[in-house]
């Protein structure tokens, strides 16, 4: 079977446990929340008077849903392949793979389809609803098989990068961030080519972008006219997504063991090697000569090294001195920063074209609209947070994955000094993924798009949502005892809020223009929201206060997006600031008095 055990047995246990039915019934009643409130929306500010009106809201409905799958499944499948592969080498279990009568291919396939089951399982959940939609009318049942085609294919296309990286890198904080990196790039780079019009060979770039992005391939399948088209554009996506997986893991096939184990200690082997076998010949020789005193004499426990340089001081806080001194997370957190610059070389080169035209607020006499400044540093700003809630979670995987903790535990440093000393390491390795976002919306305050008081809302904002994230990614690598959850949970948890604020604002502008009428349909998905931020965050370590901001975000959101609909850019300010302040601090104050670490135990018979 070229799939092999790796999958089989994933397969097998992974029905087992509740968590595997509990995914599929959460994310049927978060799609089916969506459409009640949708609905709600449309029947509680407007008048249903014919068929009409229901055909154009199903229609509505569907094309906002189907892209909201598609970005979850793109960024689940992606970040679960690749923290499935990078807590196998963390753990020094993917070594033990290596060593069985396993072929590359059932190594590699069998890791990516089982870290994809769940998702795919979750997917095949979600068809029923979008079933339900088209009796609305306004869609088709041939759109819903276009759109699960799109969506299956992207999420088998990010899986394979996501699998491939975490066979090449060695260290998880590289591998998500190389992932994160690929993921924009591949969709920032094809709207810049469709931007460019024509390109070599008088191919139009609208075309190009449209053959390979995955965005503009769900616009199109989930578009009515997708029975007239499909040849010029969702099909072209379709062979090519399809390429793109069969070229990643053939590659991953082909060097997966080329790859590991990691060649970074191969020249201290080698060097070991040949010290032991040069002291091997003196050794022979002497205990011919002498006895077996002089062989005792060069024995391994009577040898000793002298420092090849003086040894550096380390500050008053290790913690924080090994984060800023060392390369704690790997040399090659350096080509992650190179291809971070070029991505925001190429963001900060989009806003200056912007600027040239004069076009970065775009047409403000709009009632609702979003500024082309927008389109490209919203998700910059998105990839940034990822990053660094990446870096600040595995901070605390890999020491605990390294058996590193215990040591850290019989040391005299306190809860205080170890949060505080990750929690600065993070700011300062990820300077660079925080400086420049605030650059850019510098930027746009000398070229006239916003004003000295949006400027200083946006930095000061932007700063506290900095700190939330770097405490939520520290939060969920200390809560909990599983890493890949830990990860899981962090990174979801970002997105979920990001993605979260886009569907609504979208949800609001599509339906209706008045936002104050829209409270009652929205409560259930605030009351929804928090017990799902509440579950990922406060179970595990329960605390009123982390109950109080699981309560306050999703309703601290709706407050936001709609005061920023309605211009008032002070209140965006002020609860947005004051509930993502709230939620740091309860999540960073309770760990400060003493050590809460959830430990993956391995029982033993007696127990």
């Amino acid at each position: 079977m070229i799939i092999g055990p790796v999958f089989t047995r994933e397969a097998i246990v992974a029905p087992r446990h509740w968590k595997h039915f509990a995914m599929r019934m959460v994310y049927a009643l978060f799609l089916f929340l969506l459409m009640c409130t949708a609905w709600w929306i449309l029947a509680g500010t407007q008048l249903i008077r014919s068929i009409g009106d229901m055909a154009r809201f199903g229609g509505v409905l569907f094309q906002i849903l189907a892209p909201l799958q598609l970005a979850l499944i793109f960024f689940m499948a992606a970040i679960s392949a690749a923290s499935n592969v990078s807590v196998e080498k963390d753990r020094q279990t993917f070594i033990l793979l290596l060593m069985t009568r396993l072929t590359n291919s059932e190594l590699v396939l069998g890791k990516l389809l089982a870290s994809l089951l769940a998702i795919t399982v979750m997917l095949f959940t979600a068809l029923p609803i979008f079933m339900l939609i088209v009796l609305f009318g306004g869609s088709s049942f041939e759109q819903v098989g276009w759109t699960y085609a799109v969506t299956i294919v992207t999420g088998l296309a990010a899986g394979s990068i996501g699998s491939t990286i975490a066979l090449w890198r060695e260290k998880t904080f590289q591998t998500l961030a190389l992932v994160a990196l690929t993921l924009v790039f591949w969709a920032g780079l094809l709207e810049g080519v469709a931007l460019l019009g024509n390109t070599t060979g008088n191919f139009p770039g609208e075309s190009i972008a449209t053959a390979a992005s995955p965005l503009r391939a769900i616009f199109a399948a989930s578009s009515p006219t997708i029975p007239q088209n499909w040849q010029t554009t969702t099909a072209p996506y379709l062979v090519f997504a399809t390429v793109l997986i069969v070229l990643l893991n053939s590659i991953s096939i082909l060097m997966v063991r080329r790859w590991n184990p990691n060649r970074d200690i191969r020249p201290g082997q080698q060097q070991e090697s040949s010290s032991e076998s040069l002291f091997g010949d003196d050794v022979a020789a002497s205990a011919t000569e002498t006895g077996d005193e002089k062989l005792r004499t060069t024995h391994v426990d009577d040898r000793s090294r002298t420092a090849s340089q003086k040894s550096r001081r380390v500050w008053d806080n290790p913690v924080l001195w090994r984060e800023a001194c060392t390369w704690a997370y790997g040399k090659k957190i350096l080509f992650i920063r190179v291809v971070y610059w070029l991505l925001a070389a190429g963001v900060a080169f989009w806003l200056y074209s912007l600027a040239s035209t004069n076009n970065l607020r775009g047409d403000i006499d709009a009632a609702v609209t979003i500024a082309p400044a927008v389109k490209p540093l919203a998700p910059f700003i998105l990839l940034s947070l990822v990053i660094l809630n990446a870096l600040a979670v595995t901070s605390i995987t890999n020491e605990r994955d390294g058996r590193s903790l215990d040591l850290l535990w019989m040391t005299d440093l306190s809860p205080k000094e170890f949060l505080f000393g990750k929690l600065g390491g993070v700011l300062y390795v990820a300077a660079d993924v925080i400086l420049l976002p605030m650059g850019m919306c510098v930027f746009l305050f000398f070229k006239g798009a916003i004003s000295i008081e949006n400027l200083v809302y946006l930095l000061v904002g932007l700063s506290i949502v900095i700190v939330f994230i770097a405490v939520l990614g520290l939060h969920c690598g200390m809560i909990y005892a599983n890493s890949r959850q830990a990860i899981g949970v962090s990174l979801g948890t970002v997105f979920f809020l990001f993605v979260g604020v886009i569907t609504s604002m979208v949800m609001m502008v599509s339906f209706t223009g008045n936002v104050e009428a829209q409270l009652p349909p929205f409560i259930a998905c605030m009351v929804g929201g928090s017990l799902g931020l509440y579950s990922a965050l406060g179970l595990r370590n329960r605390s009123p206060a982390i109950g109080l901001a699981s309560f306050i975000l999703p309703l601290a959101m709706f407050v936001t997006i709609t005061s920023f609909l309605l211009e008032r850019y002070l209140t965006v300010f002020l609860v947005a600031g004051l509930a993502y302040g709230f939620a740091a601090t309860s999540m960073i104050v309770p760990a400060l008095s003493e050590f809460h670490f959830a430990m993956a135990r391995v029982k033993t018979e007696n127990e």
